[in-house]
């Protein structure tokens, strides 16, 4: 079974368990999106939709937020000394089919979303143990054990740049 979807201005022809680049849409990845613009939904009787069918959407997960190669607008106006160069980077999102519904019928949950909405029901068992560390620290100064330790500096997030000798009357190139 296949059908033909239109998103984003374009027209995309899926089946279950086919994976599109489409143009982005709102969703993180594992979230379920549905389609309801079907045009054509085809197999043993083909539908075709006057502008759509009605009562079919296809659903669909999401895998991943992605960005496509940068394209590069160069103008240039001859003997004037004039140039502009822009990128452009599209913004994507890669989906999973996951079913073609016809009937009006609603696309069925994951497991996956269904183990992890208990697993958000369920109390934490274990504190962070940040929080943990910094409670700690903060209730052995409240109670006048005398000075609490320092606290460790974080990691830089990337390394210092490495120093290099400026020009000068000693360091000539």
């Amino acid at each position: 079974m296949f059908a033909v979807i239109k998103t984003g201005g374009k027209q995309y022809r899926v089946a279950e368990k086919d994976v599109i680049t489409i143009d982005k849409v709102k969703g993180a990845p594992g979230d379920l999106i549905e389609f309801a613009e079907v045009l054509i939904v085809g197999g043993d009787n083909v539908m075709v939709g006057t502008p759509t069918v009605a009562g079919a959407s296809v659903a669909g997960e999401v895998v991943e937020q992605t960005r496509d190669a940068k394209v590069i607008a160069f103008k240039k106006r001859r003997r004037k000394n004039s140039r502009r160069k822009r990128g452009h980077r599209q913004e994507l999102s890669v989906i999973r089919i996951t079913e073609i519904l016809t009937d009006g019928r609603k696309p069925t949950p994951r497991p996956q979303a269904a183990e992890a909405a208990v697993e958000e029901d369920a109390p934490a068992a274990e504190p962070d143990t940040e929080t943990a560390v910094e409670a700690e620290a903060t209730a052995g100064a409240a109670e006048g054990e005398g000075e609490a330790a320092p606290q460790a500096k974080k990691p830089a997030r990337k390394p210092a740049a490495a120093k290099t000798a400026g020009k000068g009357k000693d360091n000539k190139k």
